[in-house]
């Protein structure tokens, strides 16, 4: 199976069971696991990691 197909049996549920007001809240999971992701090994990491 595809990330892209993931994507989209994730969209469907959501729209299925009316659980719309989650995608803002995983979007945003997502996005701060890529910030600390990608700043992991920057001379940033430490003013991230203070930030939570």
């Amino acid at each position: 199976m595809s990330k892209a197909g993931i994507l989209v049996e994730f969209w469907d549920f959501l729209k299925v069971r009316k659980k719309l007001w989650l995608a803002p809240i995983v979007f945003i999971l997502v996005l701060l696991g890529l910030l600390i992701v990608v700043t992991g090994k920057t001379a940033l990491a430490p003013f991230i990691y203070a930030l939570f």
